[in-house]
């Protein structure tokens, strides 16, 4: 397996994977926001950025991640936004060599943290984030116009 940078060869296979992350999530996608993703992950001049795990030309899992501006150390640090792993492949070395992959990224760019967020009830992905990484006491909210109203 080779962790590497997506490439717009990767497109088929990437939104397949990334069809199945926004399922677990219960999220709702649709090809506008694909194309506008996947071509924020083929843009190099674009914040986000994106990994694939390939196994002999098949990509098993994702990373997208980017810098994020800590104004209280006055550096960047990192954001992973999604990981997912092709459910055929869990449990086995796939995530922790994407966690790693971004990792080095972040000791490349002299971030000091990696941050993300997971469901409270993902606990297979948590038992690796609790071996690679340590858990906040930051909550996270959200605010939108059906909280503000505006």
């Amino acid at each position: 397996m080779q962790i590497r940078a997506v490439t717009p060869e990767d497109r088929a296979a990437w939104e397949h994977l990334y069809r199945g992350y926004a399922a677990y999530y219960q999220v709702e996608t649709d090809s506008t926001k694909l194309d506008t993703l996947f071509a924020w992950l083929c843009d190099p001049e674009h914040v986000c950025e994106g990994l694939v795990a390939d196994a002999s030309g098949h990509l098993i899992g994702l990373a997208h991640f980017r810098a994020m501006p800590s104004p209280l150390r006055g550096a960047d640090v990192g954001f992973l936004d999604d990981l997912f792993v092709d459910p055929s492949q869990r449990g086995g070395t796939v995530a922790n060599a994407l966690l790693r992959a971004v990792d080095d990224i972040a000791g490349q760019r002299a971030w000091a943290v990696v941050r993300w967020i997971t469901r409270d009830d993902n606990y297979r992905a948590r038992g690796l984030y609790d071996k690679l990484s340590t858990r906040s006491n930051w909550l996270t909210y959200e605010m939108s116009a059906e909280t503000t109203g505006r």
